[in-house]
């Protein structure tokens, strides 16, 4: 400040010069900015100077060129941004197909590896309502295959000029709605394809006659998984010879089911078995967390107030990371029971306690996987080695390579499958990320399609038709 003493300066009024910024600062300390304009309007004139007035005008007119203070938008607005669209375009969805589909497929940058899963729908205030099938599939099916059995499913079906089906089976405790918003994005990408989801027995809406206690082993699964995919043709009256190209889907259970009906298909399907898909199932690692299941389904609340809180719990618990996902498949998973009322005066005060907790809680989980332990051995030994065995293409979609037994580690140095993995993924791989499970699976059928072939043309029929060889 030169012309002006050390007084004359500090005694000029800083209260105008230093303002504090109405919006609040990110960081804890308090956000200032200095308003030069209030400055030199302040600064007295230099005694004995007749400068002063062209000093005051020429500081104006820099004063005047400065921006405005820039105020960062603070944390807490966040929320009032406007809502990011559930798909975004993405021209470039094939980067996989054209490695090797023996080879480790590592996704482009363009499929969002590294997107937090489910951010347009991880707000507060977000809806819980749940969303109907109807959004993602063309029918609903009810397939009779004798008078005491029934299998539920949910259909879209594949055009008639040789669309792929894609055959998907969830996993315990799951339901066939597991796989909607993947069969949604499949047909985003491969608009000629059909998808068909099934409800297990002991799952959903299907019905059997050991509802109460059903039989959940692996040759039984597998013969309804089969016996589905025999009557939804029948059906929709596809012809028997020349059922539409299959890829076979598995989550977690769903992985060991699919993998046992690749090795051994009916002999009508295997010339339609293009190959198999397991997600997020290693038999080593799968064994390995049977010692500790009953102390995850502990964790897990008995029931819930209503269907809205079951939703809300999957996605808090990061069950499901991705909330509409969780919108769409968490409703099958439970069925409202009504406590009954006392009918002697005998009754406990823990059956008391019971009813009334039930009351508070009346939407239970529909299949009690406490009761299936008999089966879990069985679901998983020997998995790997009928992975490996089964006819077909093969791929794996893991959550990461931790899950790899020695088996398949193996198998992937020899080439004989293909690997992807999704390490921002939980277990349930297809649900949180459906659009990159969905580009797997279609990058995979693409590169098993065998109508897709081109072979060349015989030598005979080029001199038959007087072309030179």
């Amino acid at each position: 400040m030169a012309g002006y003493s050390s007084t004359q300066v500090h005694s000029l009024p800083f209260s105008i010069c230093l303002q504090q910024s109405h919006q609040p600062s990110t960081s804890a300390s308090r956000h200032w900015s200095l308003d030069f304009a209030a400055f030199f309007r302040a600064l007295p004139s230099r005694p004995g100077s007749s400068m002063s007035d062209l000093q005051r005008a020429w500081a104006k007119r820099k004063v005047d060129a400065i921006p405005e203070p820039f105020d960062e938008l603070p944390e807490d607005n966040a929320d009032e941004l406007s809502e990011l669209p559930d798909h975004l375009d993405d021209g470039d969805s094939s980067s996989a197909s054209s490695a090797s589909s023996t080879g480790t497929i590592i996704p482009s940058p363009s499929q969002r590896l590294f997107a937090r899963p489910g951010a347009a729908l991880s707000r507060p205030g977000r809806s819980w309502e749940p969303v109907p099938w109807t959004t993602y599939f063309e029918r609903e099916l009810f397939l009779e295959h004798d008078a005491t059995t029934t299998y539920h499913a949910y259909l879209t079906s594949p055009s008639p000029q040789g669309g792929p089906l894609f055959v998907a089976h969830h996993g315990a405790g799951s339901s066939a709605l597991s796989f909607a918003l993947v069969a949604a994005e499949i047909r985003r990408a491969l608009p000629h394809a059909g998808f068909l989801s099934l409800d297990a027995r002991g799952h959903g809406a299907t019905v059997t006659p050991d509802q109460d206690c059903p039989d959940l082993s692996l040759p039984t699964l597998t013969a309804d998984l089969a016996a589905v995919i025999a009557l939804t043709a029948r059906r929709m009256a596809w012809p028997a010879d020349a059922l539409p190209p299959m890829v076979l889907v598995g989550h977690s259970l769903g992985g060991a089911v699919i993998t046992s009906l690749a090795a051994d298909p009916p002999p009508d399907l295997a010339p339609r078995l293009l190959g198999h898909a397991v997600l997020d199932v290693v038999e080593g690692s799968a064994m390995d967390a049977l010692q500790s299941m009953h102390a995850y389904l502990s964790t897990r609340p008995a029931g819930f107030a209503s269907i809205e809180a079951a939703i809300e719990w999957h996605v808090r618990s990061r069950t499901v990371r991705n909330a509409l996902s969780a919108r769409t498949s968490v409703p099958a998973l439970l069925v409202e029971r009504v406590a009954a009322a006392a009918d002697t005066e005998a009754d406990t005060e823990a059956d008391t306690g019971s009813r009334a907790q039930t009351s508070a809680r009346p939407w239970r989980w529909r299949t009690d996987l406490a009761a299936t332990q008999p089966f879990w051995e069985g679901w998983f030994t020997g998995l790997s080695a009928r992975f490996l065995a089964a006819r077909g293409g093969k791929l794996l979609l893991l959550a990461g390579t931790d899950r790899l037994d020695t088996t398949l580690t193996i198998g992937q140095m020899q080439g004989r499958y293909a690997l992807q993995v999704f390490p921002e993924a939980g277990h349930f791989i297809h649900e949180d990320l459906p659009e990159k499970t969905a580009v797997a699976l279609v990058d995979f059928f693409r590169r098993n399609d065998r109508g897709a072939l081109v072979l060349p043309p015989k030598v005979g029929d080029l001199l038959r038709q007087g072309k030179r060889v």
